[in-house]
């Protein structure tokens, strides 16, 4: 297949990118391309025009200063993987983009496309909300800055407004924290069939508290209030995690998804199971 006609554009700063979008009623911007021209290809996805946002240097980058942990929308999942400064403050993030696709995917593909696109199986959202991320925006109208909990909506739907523009992804820093991220892969593609990521603060042996969020299994990813409550005041001990785990599935129940592969009932109670991992691969860290 190949996709419609389009227009093509290639500006060099935001603001540019920016005018292009809102000139151009029916544009896509394209970061890595890897969501947008299989749909392009398939006809699933026909703009009017192409914004081609590649080049412009200043929505790439990693930084850590003031207690926060600052990635630009262009940063790709392998330098974000490979990145120090990722693994000292966040850690899960550097486990969740090293686990993204294959290293053709993982070296083209981007931080910012990734989110904006919010695919229900893709790895770094589910951290990104677990570790109270930021996105932030620019638009004709301003800039924004979304708590990741405001910005995924619904399957592959996100609070970006027509000609908005992700620049970059806050998150704070997790030193001192205890996180994790643990993904059932499907074997064919590599998306996350359950993902869940776990950011513990330890109390001695007693956790004083936690948050939980799981992908893959809904539609887009979710905070289990559930699973956070039994974590939180235990020392993570087997009857506490199966609490949790219990808890997570009850969170999640309503809005399981299921194919001819894993079904929902499996997925539900691999939510339970990817939890405990992702709690033992935390204290283990």
């Amino acid at each position: 297949m190949r996709p419609a006609n389009f227009d093509y554009h290639r500006p060099g700063t935001v603001e540019e990118a920016v005018q292009l979008l809102a000139n151009n009623g029916g544009a896509k911007a394209l970061a890595g391309g890897h969501s947008l021209l299989p749909a392009m290809n398939l006809r699933l996805s026909t703009p009017d025009a192409i914004v081609d946002i590649g080049q412009i240097g200043a929505l790439r980058g990693i930084s850590a200063a003031n207690g926060m942990l600052t990635i630009g929308a262009l940063t790709t999942h392998a330098l974000i993987a490979a990145s120090a400064e990722v693994r000292q403050h966040c850690p899960a993030l550097a486990q969740a983009c090293g686990q993204v696709g294959d290293p053709q995917v993982r070296n083209w593909g981007t931080l910012g496309g990734n989110i904006a696109h919010a695919d229900p199986a893709s790895d770094p959202p589910t951290v990104v909300l677990a570790c109270g991320g930021t996105i932030h925006t620019h638009g004709t109208g301003g800039k924004r800055a979304i708590n990741a909990g405001d910005f995924f909506v619904d399957l592959l739907m996100t609070d970006l407004q027509p000609g908005e523009l992700i620049t970059h992804i806050s998150i704070p820093s997790q030193v001192g924290k205890k996180s994790a991220y643990a993904k059932m892969s499907h074997p064919a593609s590599r998306y996350a069939v359950v993902g869940v990521c776990v950011v513990l603060t330890m109390d001695g042996a007693t956790c004083s508290s936690a948050s939980v969020a799981v992908g893959g299994a809904v539609p887009k990813a979710v905070r289990s209030p559930g699973a956070e409550a039994a974590l939180t005041g235990s020392a993570l001990d087997a009857a506490a995690l199966d609490h949790a785990a219990q808890a997570l599935m009850n969170d999640i129940g309503g809005e399981v998804m299921g194919d001819v592969f894993a079904p929902e009932a499996y997925r539900q109670a691999m939510a339970g199971v990817y939890l405990k991992k992702a709690v033992h691969a935390a204290l283990s860290s």
